[in-house]
């Protein structure tokens, strides 16, 4: 071969080693999705946490995930779950929600998903088909059970919450942590898997702002809302509450409008239980 020859085909060699390369970069890979609650929800929330001396333990904590989607900033979608779930966070460990295979390896910095009602096709993961029934009657997104502790002087108050949200949440531009790095999306490499958490977080109906990060736990005030003191916090008592009256907190709405009472606070704080990877947020809206 000639000195010309010897070089064209280093040269076609060294082409296809780049090409190949490059395809071996691109390539495919996973995420799996999963939720988990945390203690909060499969233990309690101790008193030691709240700002007024009470405990909360929850007995249900249905709710309904939807439409998880990895997409990129152009909005290319690169996968969309299909029908929803119901899940009950009282049973412990983190629960599957979807997989996406074959997403091409690259960053996919636009993620959302949606809690928001269920219906009759929605799949069971810890729930029973009796609260599935629960739901539907209620065309309800969340719902919550929980029993309130308190010590006193003369013993232990308690107070129960059966609490029903029928709103749909989208939870959008999710960014949290992974491997020590705040992370918008998900991070597809070839041939691995991103786990991503869809974080829960039950204390959440409890906080005194509705914004603020310097918001506190508290629940004397729903507690003194139980106007009948048959040991049952009902929603519509929470609405007979306006929050100008209410002596702790101040119960903060930022910039959130059309919040004037106590029942709507709550189910305003019902839209915000949805994190990421942990302590990573979204932004929540209207779907």
């Amino acid at each position: 071969m000639t000195m010309k020859g010897l070089w064209v085909a280093a040269a076609t060699l060294a082409a296809a080693a780049l090409a190949g390369c490059g395809e071996d970069e691109a390539g495919a890979g996973s995420v799996a999705f999963s939720t988990w609650g945390e203690e909060y929800i499969e233990q309690e929330i101790p008193a030691a946490d709240l700002a007024d001396g009470w405990s909360i333990q929850y007995e249900k904590f249905l709710f309904v995930v939807r439409n998880v989607t990895v997409a990129d900033r152009e909005g290319n979608v690169g996968a969309r779950m299909q029908g929803s779930i119901l899940f009950d966070h009282t049973k412990a460990g983190a629960k599957p929600v979807v997989t996406f295979d074959d997403l091409e390896a690259k960053p996919w910095e636009a993620v959302s998903y949606e809690i928001g009602p269920v219906d009759a096709d929605t799949a069971l993961e810890g729930a029973t088909e009796e609260d599935k029934a629960l739901m539907l009657a209620a065309g309800a997104s969340v719902h919550i059970e929980a029993i309130a502790r308190k010590s006193d002087g003369g013993g232990e108050v308690e107070k129960r919450l059966d609490w029903t949200f029928s709103l749909a949440t989208r939870y959008a531009d999710c960014k949290g942590e992974k491997a020590g790095k705040e992370t918008e999306g998900v991070l597809v490499t070839n041939g691995g898997t991103d786990d991503v958490e869809l974080t829960i977080h039950g204390d959440h109906f409890f906080y005194d702002d509705l914004q603020a990060a310097t918001a506190a736990r508290r629940f004397a005030p729903i507690a003194a809302a139980d106007a009948d003191d048959d040991g049952a916090v009902t929603l519509e008592e929470l609405a007979a509450v306006r929050l100008v009256e209410i002596k702790e907190g101040p119960y903060g709405t930022g910039s959130a409008g059309n919040i004037n009472d106590l029942g709507a606070f709550i189910a305003a704080l019902s839209r915000t239980i949805g994190h990421f990877r942990g302590e990573g947020e979204c932004v929540s809206g209207d779907p």
